[in-house]
């Protein structure tokens, strides 16, 4: 379902096996105690890369373990537990002390979109996978730190609509000039991972200290870090 690997100063956290990487609230639960993991054992010049194994980054939330529930509130009250569970997912990668970086694999939807958007850097194959938020069609509105999330991290607004409002999906060259992801250069799986390590050995060579690069990153997005219920500390200028 998902592996923590340590690689030196990286973390390499994959969503394993070759399907759509759903996120059912088991698969939340370990995304989130994996973040965790690498916290606790985080060091000057960490790392953490995350991607995923086959044609998908994620397909977002189990909506079919949703329909599962047998009625329409039985069905919204799972979809809700999900929304309310992956919060603390953006919040970790927001708190956490280390750069991140979120190599796409595949195609990266809705809730899956929010978890790679959710790290410092994003990396997208050019031969496949597209990004694609579906609440537009599929009728679904957007929970409030997912609104806020894309705010903070996608710049101009023309993006955010071609992103949440037109059902487009976006491939890497697109997701590139709209400011979405960082580069998207790569022919295959591993060839967008190897690009991610070698951007993270080139920051843990800064040996930064953890837990004032989580202090600045949160005081970039103020509003994101209000509604996800973190507050970053202020650190004494130092003497030059």
């Amino acid at each position: 379902m998902c592996t923590l690997e340590k690689r030196g100063d990286l973390f390499l956290l994959t969503l394993t096996g070759d399907g759509e990487h759903r996120f059912h609230p088991d698969t939340i639960a370990t995304i989130l105690s994996l973040l965790e993991q690498a916290k606790s054992q985080s060091t000057r010049g960490s790392i953490l890369i995350t991607t995923a194994n086959g044609k998908f980054f994620s397909n977002g939330f189990d909506l079919a373990w949703a329909q599962t529930a047998g009625s329409k509130t039985g069905a919204a009250n799972r979809l809700h537990q999900m929304v309310e569970s992956f919060k603390p997912v953006v919040a970790a990668l927001l708190d956490l002390p280390m750069p991140t970086i979120a190599a796409l694999n595949g195609h990266a939807a809705a809730a899956g979109l929010m978890l790679a958007i959710s790290h410092d850097y994003v990396f997208m194959r050019k031969d496949r996978g597209v990004l694609y938020m579906s609440e537009v069609d599929i009728g679904l509105s957007m929970p409030d730190y997912f609104s806020a999330l894309v705010r903070a991290k996608i710049g101009t607004s023309a993006a955010r609509r071609e992103l949440l409002l037109s059902g487009k999906k976006i491939r890497g060259e697109e997701a590139v000039g709209l400011g979405i992801v960082d580069s998207a250069a790569y022919d295959s799986e591993e060839g967008v991972v190897e690009a991610s390590v070698r951007l993270g050995e080139k920051l843990a060579a800064k040996k930064w200290s953890g837990e004032v690069y989580a202090s600045i990153r949160k005081s970039l997005y103020p509003e994101l870090c209000g509604i996800l219920g973190l507050e970053a500390r202020v650190f004494a200028t130092p003497k030059l």
